[in-house]
């Protein structure tokens, strides 16, 4: 019996691996952490979270934070938690100075990753008031993040960009304000505390061509009712001409 639940155990054991459900925990590379991102970050921002998205699927995050450590991560089409890849990783310390991944690690830090989350532990002699800063991916017209720490939010979409239109464009959670500056959209939060931000987007040349395929569907729908119509009376005078409208006949008498 013991042999057979050995066997047994390791069978699940072998099981759960190969499903990542037992996956190990491994050090993100400092290649990955330390390259540079493609812009500055918002190191000035008046938020506990600023993201700024990037025309090219990617963003741009900056955190205030007030622990030893932080858990980044994203939801899959399950609900499941998921490691967010992060790269270009940067911590500034409430003096100013800012270091990247590697150095971070040199100070007691480092930056893990298992089959759930990516988890950031600040350096040793981090201060409580410190900022950490990341790039990761999204999609071309969608941003979704949980929301890692609670407080004022801004998210800055690319050039160009709207949420008003209800087809194309949503945000949540709700209480937010919006402000066009130069043509990028600001969103701002005075107050979020769990859940998830989400912005749905669009570019705004894309209203222009939903009308014109709209437009376009209508006059070929009228088209096709137009000419529908017209068969059905080519038929009934047919049928009159060769006497087979006897409804029709008798109503004249």
């Amino acid at each position: 019996m013991n042999r057979r639940l050995l066997v047994g155990v390791a069978g699940l054991a072998l099981l759960l691996v190969t499903a990542g459900c037992l996956g190990g925990t491994s050090s993100v590379s400092n290649d990955r952490l330390d390259t540079d991102p493609d812009a500055s970050y918002a190191w000035d921002a008046e938020t506990d979270a600023h993201i700024t998205v990037q025309e090219n699927g990617r963003f741009r995050a900056v955190y205030e934070v007030n622990s030893s450590s932080v858990e980044l991560y994203r939801f899959d089409g399950f609900g499941s938690r998921t490691p967010l890849s992060v790269e270009s990783l940067r911590y500034q310390y409430p003096n100013g100075t800012v270091v990247n991944g590697s150095e971070l690690k040199a100070r007691g830090g480092d930056v893990t990753q298992n089959n759930r989350i990516t988890n950031v532990t600040l350096p040793s002699d981090a201060d409580s008031d410190g900022k950490l800063a990341f790039t990761s991916s999204s999609t071309p017209k969608r941003f979704s993040l949980p929301v890692f720490v609670e407080g004022s939010y801004e998210v800055i979409l690319p050039p160009d960009r709207r949420v008003d239109f209800p087809i194309f464009g949503s945000v949540r959670p709700q209480g937010y304000q919006t402000e066009l500056v130069g043509d990028q959209l600001h969103i701002t939060w005075n107050n979020v505390s769990d859940g998830s931000v989400v912005v749905q987007f669009y570019l705004q040349r894309d209203l222009g061509i939903f009308a014109a395929v709209a437009a376009v569907s209508l006059l070929i729908g009228g088209a096709g009712i137009l000419y529908y119509r017209r068969q059905i009376e080519a038929l009934r005078e047919q049928r009159e001409e060769l006497g087979l409208d006897v409804e029709g006949g008798d109503k004249k008498r």
